[in-house]
């Protein structure tokens, strides 16, 4: 039987059609401006570039230029590291809807001869709009301006609503309504605040989808955060809606709770049938990423997290090794994880420790060229039965 048969799916079959989804990663930009992480240095900042290119990511959030000269100078570097490497990614760069940052972006974009998609944001939610003393008039006003700006300098421009989860649909439907007018390329719909949930995602997408776009050819993007924890699952609904790109940043890192993880995203839509490329290298990126940007991936993240593909459970480690038995790689990958671990260059790990069994030392023992007697399991089981946490090697070598 083959692993198929084995397993009922209530996910249901994986989806594959020609609708694929884009993905912006958001790591250099908006993974940067949480708190708690390390800006790295330009140099380090091309390597991530390769290798996000490499994943099969397709477009990439530069920066915010008008952040200072340091976000400036890394826009700049990245753009021409694109250009002169021919990488397969759509750049683009996050600015506010006034002319100072728009014609940074022209500028930039003059210089290094590509084209440089400005995500032009602008607040969109009563709650906003009520402390910033703005009337829907102004918005609209405001984003008619930076549109028709960025179309006489011939920069593409994304209109970008802040906390579109929040906003009336009468302003939304305004504001994009306005910037398709003025010739916008595309919109993004942002979850700013964490504040939606999967049913809200749809409600809205539609609404934009039914309402706004109608029969215009125009790409929409889903932007989220995950305050309430709903990130992934919110980027996924999304797409199941009509998005047609979604950002995420490399371990969800962000501001406050962070952004929708990327890493993650990528893992469920391979598995639900939209493959992006080959996800081996994912780990050695992720953490680079946790080394320059001097964050930590704790150990039971998924896929990723250390504890991700670990066992010291007896009654697990038991059928994984049986599967192992028969020689059956792809089965034993299988019956106690979710996600496949050779997906991402691992493997399944049996450690050995209070909660462990009998196939956890023998799987031991024979993995590391010991012949498993009765007398050297039993040591091993009694040493981990009393011990408050999973063996070493060193202390499993001790005993032996």
């Amino acid at each position: 039987m083959t692993l198929d048969d084995l397993i009922n799916d209530w996910n249901g079959l994986p989806v594959e059609g020609e609708r694929m989804p884009l993905l912006n990663d958001e790591t250099l930009r908006d993974g940067l401006q949480s708190p708690s992480v390390r800006d790295p240095d330009i140099a380090a900042k091309r390597d991530l570039t390769h290798r996000l290119a490499r994943l099969g990511v397709d477009a990439l959030d530069l920066g915010m230029p008008g952040a200072g000269p340091k976000a400036l100078a890394a826009v700049r570097a990245l753009l021409v590291e694109i250009r002169d490497h021919r990488l397969p990614l759509s750049p683009n760069v996050a600015v506010r809807t006034i002319e100072a940052d728009l014609a940074q972006v022209a500028e930039i974009q003059q210089r290094a001869g590509i084209p440089l998609e400005a995500g032009a944001f602008l607040g969109s939610s009563p709650i906003r709009m009520d402390v910033e003393g703005w009337n829907l008039a102004f918005l609209v006003d405001t984003a008619r301006k930076a549109v028709a700006f960025c179309r006489r300098n011939q920069v593409p421009v994304m209109m970008v609503t802040e906390d579109s989860t929040r906003a009336q649909p009468e302003v939304l439907k305004a504001i994009y309504g306005a910037a398709l007018d003025e010739g916008a390329q595309s919109i993004c719909l942002s979850d700013t605040c964490g504040h939606a949930t999967p049913d809200g995602v749809r409600r809205l997408v539609r609404f934009i989808k039914d309402e706004v776009i109608k029969d215009r050819k125009v790409r929409i993007d889903w932007h989220g955060h995950n305050d309430r924890g709903l990130g992934l699952a919110n980027a996924i609904a999304a797409f199941e809606a009509g998005a047609d790109r979604l950002h995420g940043s490399i371990l969800g890192i962000g501001e406050r709770c962070g952004n929708v993880a990327l890493d993650q995203l990528m893992i469920n839509l391979h598995l639900m049938g939209y493959p992006k490329g080959d996800l081996s290298d994912l780990p050695a990126l992720a953490d680079r990423v946790a080394e320059l940007c001097d964050v930590e991936i704790p150990a039971n993240y998924p896929v990723l997290g250390r504890d991700a593909f670990r066992t010291g459970t007896g009654v697990h480690a038991a059928a994984i090794v049986k599967a192992l038995h028969r020689g059956d790689v792809e089965l034993a990958d299988a019956v106690y994880s979710g996600v496949p671990a050779a997906l991402v260059g691992r493997r399944q790990e049996i450690e050995i420790g209070p909660m462990a069994g009998h196939s956890n030392v023998v799987y031991w023992l024979e993995m590391n060229g010991y012949d498993p007697s009765a007398e050297r399991v039993d040591r091993i089981l009694r040493t981990a039965k009393n011990s408050p946490r999973i063996l070493s090697e060193a202390e499993i070598r001790a005993v032996l």
